[in-house]
């Protein structure tokens, strides 16, 4: 039977890069696409409420140093998102909830349609493709900021930010 003996400083050399990479998944390492999302357990970063709706929530990724907030509805992204000096820059990135699957697609590229039941009241959801009535990004988030916010909690956004 062989013995494995390994100095203190030989297993340090060994082992910890294997500590490293495996706690790397408990961090929101990446620097681009949306990052997992704890259903039920996190809260939206403009009016507080817990976000648990795959379908309505959105991710914001943007700034220095491309940091990323999570929305419970996509309406909640869009006017946080307009608040921000960054907004418009092109490494901005803003993912939403397919409202028919759940899976996450580009904003930007998204189509939105109204008269759906969203967490916050905005009723509206995301679609991949076009369809009748759906609005392209830049006239849903238009309409979304004249309309302003529908969230009584938005003094605790404003705390936070």
């Amino acid at each position: 039977m062989c013995k494995l003996h390994l100095s203190r400083r030989r297993f340090l050399t060994v082992v910890s890069p294997g500590f490293v990479a495996a706690l790397s998944g408990c961090f929101e390492g990446s620097s681009t696409g949306p990052a997992e999302v704890r259903w039920g357990r996190e809260f939206c970063d403009y009016c507080g409420m817990i976000i648990d709706n795959p379908r309505f929530a959105a991710q914001i990724r943007g700034g220095d140093p491309r940091k990323l907030w999570k929305f419970d509805d996509v309406s909640c992204g869009v006017l946080w998102r307009a608040r921000q000096s960054w907004e418009n820059e092109e490494k901005t990135e803003f993912w939403v909830g397919n409202s028919a699957t759940g899976k996450w697609i580009d904003g930007k590229k998204a189509y939105y349609l109204s008269g759906m039941k969203s967490p916050m009241g905005y009723d509206y959801g995301a679609v991949a493709e076009p369809k009748d009535g759906a609005l392209t990004f830049e006239a849903y988030r238009d309409r979304v900021i004249a309309g302003g916010s529908r969230s009584e909690c938005v003094t605790l956004s404003l705390v936070r930010n």
